[in-house]
């Protein structure tokens, strides 16, 4: 029974590695949620090439959302990492 136990506590990730995984997920969720929203809105850069949207455009604003995601000043990220880990047991460290 002892070797299972090492077996099953090998392949479950740490709680370090846990919560850094939810963090990214939030972060990512952050960054697409920012990025829909520049698009509805039609507030993002505008294209060089003028008004119509360029192949490009969504490039554009998925590096301005990953941006304003990583720079942590909105707080929806943290807010939705503080959601994770209560719906995945843990605690916040």
């Amino acid at each position: 029974m002892d070797v299972i136990d090492t077996t099953l506590q090998a392949r479950m990730p740490g709680s370090a590695q846990r919560h850094d995984a939810l963090r990214e997920q939030a972060q990512a969720l952050e960054a697409f949620l920012f990025a829909e929203m520049l698009r509805a809105s039609g507030t993002a850069t505008p294209s060089p090439t003028g008004p119509s949207e360029s192949q490009f455009d969504s490039f554009l604003r998925q590096a301005q959302s990953e941006a304003v995601a990583a720079s942590g000043q909105t707080g929806l990220a943290e807010a939705i990492y503080r959601s994770m880990l209560g719906r995945a047991g843990l605690s916040g460290n």
